[in-house]
């Protein structure tokens, strides 16, 4: 399917499709001559709403890069190899939530000493 095809089965944007490509998340194909419109396989669509749901729960696509591997079908559902790698962001998540909250503290001691 080509690009505007794939947009509006997931809902995700052309300009969007193509940093997911140039990511590394998704893969396109062009023509024999390698400057034709850009065509992806059918399984693209169940990678690209994998990719935005990882993106809604925060997941950098540096991390998505390696989960893509444990994505089986739509959803996404994950293989048993992508717990170790979303458990070790979700302590980075809730150590910048503890250092939120803290800031968050600090700057209330504050702005109570404001007359």
């Amino acid at each position: 399917m080509r690009i505007g095809e794939l947009s509006r089965v997931t809902g995700a944007s052309p300009r969007s499709l193509r940093y997911y490509e140039e990511q590394g998340l998704l893969r396109a194909h062009r023509d024999d001559s390698g400057h034709g419109h850009r065509r992806y396989d059918d399984d693209a669509v169940d990678t690209v709403h994998a990719i935005r749901a990882l993106l809604a729960a925060g997941v950098p696509t540096g991390l998505i890069y390696d989960l893509l591997p444990c994505a089986q079908g739509p959803g996404p559902r994950l293989e048993r190899c992508a717990a170790p790698m979303l458990q070790e962001q979700l302590a980075r998540v809730d150590a910048q939530v503890v250092a939120l909250t803290e800031a968050r503290d600090r700057l209330r001691t504050v702005l109570d000493m404001v007359g």
